[in-house]
């Protein structure tokens, strides 16, 4: 079969990785040159923070819908993969499409149980270190890690500063009833030990998110892990923002 996508990423091919396209310019305006890094680096951060606040609501009222959603991301990012002009996209969206379907999967019909989070986001995780001891899709592949460790870290904030409760409780009641619980659980946020927690969970992310850009000439999958650990304190400030607003 010579179409792409029978044989990528399933075979030994070395027809492509995306580690090994140059990081050359995409675009340039008067100087200003935009390059691959820089828009993986871009769509990593857009595809964990903005999809937060649109997948939240349609997985709350519509959990179908979302779950379909996922087979059009993979029909997307497939398509993708076929071009080898668009080939990181499709990489980078498929790992995407991985988190969407945790995601789904959770918010639609687990959110009640806070316990059940990391085992679900962790669904596609055997699939995504496969490809990486496969050398494919290394761009999804670590987008997808890098995601769930992102959750890990925030879920690992509510465990430590003891959230869990409010969480169950945020999850059984009416949306105009959050006020009071949003004004418990900022209580507990505003101690010393949990401001102590948020600075050294955030000093961790901020760390992931740097370390990998050092040095001249990065890989690309690179930038897909910066942009999505540094994009998971933009998420939870947002989130934070967020609780301070329903209290008042």
């Amino acid at each position: 079969m010579n179409n792409p996508l029978f044989y990528f990423p399933f075979t030994n091919s070395t027809s492509y990785s995306v580690d090994s396209a140059p990081d050359s310019p995409v675009f340039s305006w008067r100087g200003i040159e935009l390059r691959k890094s820089g828009l993986i680096f871009a769509a990593a951060v857009f595809l964990v923070a903005v999809p937060v606040f649109i997948e939240a609501p349609l997985v709350r009222h519509l959990p179908g819908v979302s779950l379909a959603l996922t087979m059009a991301w993979v029909g997307l990012s497939l398509a993708l993969l076929s071009s080898p002009s668009t080939r990181f996209w499709g990489d980078l969206l498929l790992g995407f499409a991985g988190s969407w379907l945790a995601g789904s999967l959770y918010w639609g019909w687990l959110r009640w149980e806070p316990l059940w989070h990391l085992p679900v986001e962790a669904i596609v995780l055997p699939f995504s270190l496969w490809c990486l001891y496969r050398r494919r899709l290394t761009v999804g592949s670590w987008f997808a890690i890098v995601s769930f460790f992102g959750t890990a870290v925030t879920d690992g904030y509510f465990y430590l500063v003891g959230l869990m409760p409010r969480w169950r409780e945020l999850m059984q009641v009416e949306p105009e009833l959050v006020a009071p619980i949003f004004g418990e659980a900022i209580a507990q946020v505003r101690t010393p030990w949990g401001a102590l927690c948020a600075l050294v969970l955030a000093a961790i992310l901020l760390l992931g998110g740097l370390l990998p850009l050092r040095g001249p000439n990065p890989p690309l999958h690179y930038w897909a892990f910066s942009g999505a650990v540094l994009s998971t304190i933009l998420v939870d400030a947002l989130f934070w923002l967020a609780a301070l607003a329903a209290v008042g």
